[in-house]
C-alpha cells in the first residue's frame, strides 16, 4: 500500500464567501479556520498549504451572542512595562471592523509560518463589495 502526499500545487483552489451579518462570529471563524487549513477535504496534508481562499463581507455587522458586545476585550501589549492596553469590542469594531473577524480566525490557526500563509488567504471587507468576483466564490449559507 502506498501513501499519497498531496502537494500544494496539486490542490485545486476553492473560494468561499461568507456574509458576517448572517453568521455568529465564533462558529463562522471555526469553519473558516477549518477551510483555510484544508481539514474539510479528503486530501488534507498537515505540512502543505492545501486550504481554500475565504472572502468575508459585512465585517462591521458581525453577530455576537450573549453579553460579548459589552464584555469582550482585545488586549494589546507594547512590550514595555505598563504597556498593556485593553480595547473594548465596540472600539475595535468602530476603528477596524475587519480585525474582529481576522483575529478570531487567526487565533484558531496554527502558530507557525504555515499558519501565517493560511491567514493570507483570508480576505475580510467591511462592506458588501469585494474585488474577488472573478474567482466565483461559493456563498456559504448555513453552518
Amino acid at each position: 500500500m502506498k501513501t499519497t502526499h498531496i502537494r500544494a500545487v496539486d490542490a485545486a483552489d476553492r473560494w468561499y464567501l461568507y456574509d458576517a451579518s448572517e453568521h455568529v462570529l465564533g462558529r463562522m471563524a471555526a469553519k473558516i479556520a477549518q477551510q483555510l487549513m484544508g481539514k474539510d477535504r479528503p486530501e488534507y496534508t498537515p505540512s502543505e498549504l492545501t486550504g481554500a481562499h475565504v472572502v468575508v463581507i459585512n465585517a462591521e455587522k458581525v453577530v455576537l451572542t450573549g453579553l460579548k458586545n459589552e464584555q469582550k476585550a482585545y488586549p494589546k501589549y507594547s512590550g514595555y512595562p505598563g504597556g498593556l492596553h485593553v480595547h473594548s469590542l465596540e472600539r475595535v469594531k468602530k476603528q477596524r471592523p475587519h480585525d474582529v473577524v481576522k483575529l478570531a480566525v487567526r487565533r484558531m490557526l496554527p502558530k507557525t509560518r504555515l499558519g501565517k500563509r493560511m491567514l493570507s488567504r483570508l480576505k475580510v471587507y467591511t462592506g458588501t463589495e469585494h474585488p474577488h468576483t472573478a474567482q466565483k466564490p461559493e456563498k456559504v449559507e448555513s453552518l
